[in-house]
């Protein structure tokens, strides 16, 4: 199975695009298994998000550009940027607020936790490597290979190409997997039959992959095992077709 999901079928603001995975492929879901939408943010500085809630809500903080402070009801605060991600499980109940410091452009990632109203908790992870060239990334998953931890069935990794190359996925971390690929940046090929470009993105499960792409393009992928157990009433990611 490949679907591709092309920029028209976003949901759009003035700053923010979202995507739901599973719209175009189920009629019962606007996830798709763990995954419950994706957030592209282009947000200029001096924004402040005021502090607001989250319930039953896992969001990784994926930045490619600019610097936000990030405050609350845990009493923590940090900045994000390129260089560090944030993962933020909000349980039961968590409150956040947002102040821009520096032009921001990523992506909100909204994932299912296993179960729902776990204790609140935050997680920051400082990359080593700001781009990860011609080689698969693992950035947070449901295992200790990761200090970003999910407790769903849920693995998010990232590659920027360095030179038009050829590349295929990385070994599934376990069978039955379905994959969604989402182009941050640039253009790819894949298959030698389907376009993407920026912001698009295609969920493909039992099928061989073969990409092309274009100089600089950054790429994210999803890895969600879509028959496994997770809450699907989040605050935001959940299914927006029960609300």
């Amino acid at each position: 199975m490949i679907h591709k999901h092309g920029i028209d079928k976003k949901i759009k603001s003035q700053k923010i695009s979202s995507l739901f995975p599973g719209c175009g492929i189920s009629s019962e879901d606007t996830g798709l298994g763990t995954i419950g939408k994706i957030d592209h943010a282009r947000i200029p500085s001096g924004i402040t998000i005021k502090m607001h809630p989250h319930i039953n809500d896992d969001i990784l903080s994926y930045f490619r550009t600019g610097v936000s402070k990030h405050m609350d009801s845990e009493n923590i605060s940090a900045e994000i940027s390129r260089k560090r991600l944030m993962l933020m499980q909000a349980g039961s109940i968590f409150y956040h607020e947002e102040r821009i410091l520096e032009p921001l452009e990523g992506l909100q990632i909204f994932i299912r936790p296993q179960h729902k109203d776990d204790s609140p908790k935050v997680t920051f992870y400082d990359l080593e490597e700001t781009d990860s060239m011609d080689h698969w990334r693992l950035l947070a998953s449901p295992t200790p290979q990761t200090p970003l931890r999910f407790t769903s069935e849920t693995w998010i990794y990232d590659l920027r190409v360095k030179e038009q190359t050829q590349l295929g996925l990385p070994a599934l971390p376990k069978k039955g997997l379905t994959a969604v690929l989402y182009v941050f940046q640039g253009e790819v090929l894949l298959n030698e039959t389907i376009g993407l470009i920026k912001e698009e993105s295609v969920v493909m499960q039992d099928e061989p992959v073969q990409l092309e792409a274009e100089p600089d393009t950054e790429l994210v992928l999803f890895f969600t095992d879509s028959d496994s157990d997770c809450y699907k009433n989040g605050m935001f990611s959940g299914n927006q077709f029960k609300l």
